[in-house]
């Protein structure tokens, strides 16, 4: 048993390096102060074919395995969190609702072009009232004649005010339970409020939503009735694994960053990488590296084995974030003064890092996730 990474997915890592080198690491920072979404490199992503890696070939994706999305979120996440939590949720939270429980003719409709990256899909799963309680959902959904009738708001939804987005996935209540719908960007009554102003992911887009007596045709539910809570808790799984990924490349970008910092920083006569304050600190930062690396990818073996993944995706997300943020601290403190300037790499990944240990269930979700599978009698 192994989930050593293969040849195949070091050539991916490679080409996505070179991409986010060429096309991404020029511009982070003026995007990240601009609050700019660049949907010219976003399309290019999509032209790499990053949007389908886990799709099949049918809907025009690449096939590929869930460790192979993990490498190229990883890498993306390395050089500008933004971008890779466009990728992350583009795919986890956009395309693969559709692709998991739509049926044939959904999947005809809409994944072709989220699988080619010429536009994008969100999740409308949060909710202002709601945050970790996702169960506790307002949002209403009541069928009318032949068509859906949906009332509510959700709250922190990513990629669904893009030039691109053509589709939402979102729950609401209805008569069985919870159940999921596809809605169509555009669609009158969904109203995308102004963008957030936020502490970090400045380049990524996040709005929230209300639906004002918004219609949708009968035959935009999205799998059965009633279905739609447990249907999106898995996806939330899927989802873990990723943002593990995500979390993983800040870490492994502020490692490189404090190490090229402490060995080209002078004081007191040398490199200030020769001091055991900190480079104990990097050595420590190495390991929490190695085990994110390990637990993310375990766990993104595990999927691709088809064997359950609930336990190994909350590790792996609590650990690989947690870690990001520490990462960020330290990072931060190697470069003293330099640290708390904005033109400083590192100052961006202190401010996306936070924000990982919160999206798609936060540490408490995670810990709470984790001690249930342990046999604790958790509430």
């Amino acid at each position: 048993m192994s989930w050593e990474l293969s040849d195949d997915h070091e050539m991916l890592r490679a080409t996505v390096r070179d991409f986010a080198a060429q096309e991404i690491a020029p511009h982070a920072a003026e995007w990240d102060r601009t609050c700019h979404f660049p949907t010219d490199v976003v399309r290019a992503m999509g032209e790499l074919g990053l949007f389908g890696i886990v799709f099949p070939e049918r809907w025009g994706g690449g096939g590929g395995d869930f460790a192979s999305l993990c490498v190229a979120i990883e890498e993306l996440g390395r050089v500008d969190q933004s971008m890779g939590i466009t990728l992350s949720a583009g795919v986890g939270l956009g395309a693969n609702p559709v692709f998991r429980f739509g049926d044939d003719d959904q999947r005809d409709q809409w994944l072709p072009e989220l699988v080619a990256g010429s536009s994008l899909g969100a999740f409308g799963l949060t909710e202002p009232d709601g945050g970790s309680d996702a169960g506790a959902t307002r949002t209403r959904a009541e069928l009318v004649g032949d068509e859906w009738v949906i009332n509510g708001s959700k709250a922190f939804i990513t990629n669904c005010g893009t030039d691109i987005t053509s589709i939402i996935t979102v729950t609401a209540r209805t008569a069985d339970g919870i159940s999921a719908f596809v809605v169509p960007a555009g669609t009158p009554g969904m109203v995308i409020e102004p963008a957030y102003d936020k502490l970090g992911w400045h380049a990524s887009d996040t709005h929230g939503i209300t639906f004002v007596d918004c219609r949708i045709p009968a035959e935009n539910l999205l799998g059965q009735p009633g279905k739609g809570f447990r249907n999106f808790l898995s996806i939330l799984d899927d989802g873990r694994i990723a943002i593990s990924a995500l979390a993983l490349g800040s870490a492994r970008a502020c490692l490189e960053l404090s190490l090229d910092y402490a060995q080209q920083r002078h004081a007191f006569g040398g490199p200030i990488g020769r001091f055991q304050g900190l480079s104990f600190q990097l050595s420590d930062l190495a390991v929490q590296v190695e085990n994110a690396h390990n637990l993310t990818y375990k766990a993104a073996w595990l999927k691709d084995q088809g064997r359950p993944i609930g336990q190994a995706a909350a590790m792996a997300k609590l650990y690989s974030t947690e870690a990001a943020m520490d990462a960020a601290r330290v990072a931060t403190q190697v470069f003293g003064g330099m640290g708390f300037m904005e033109e400083s790499p590192v100052a961006r990944f202190y401010r996306d890092a936070k924000i990982l240990e919160i999206g798609e269930g936060t540490s408490e979700i995670q810990r709470l996730v984790i001690a249930r599978n342990l046999g604790l009698p958790v509430e």
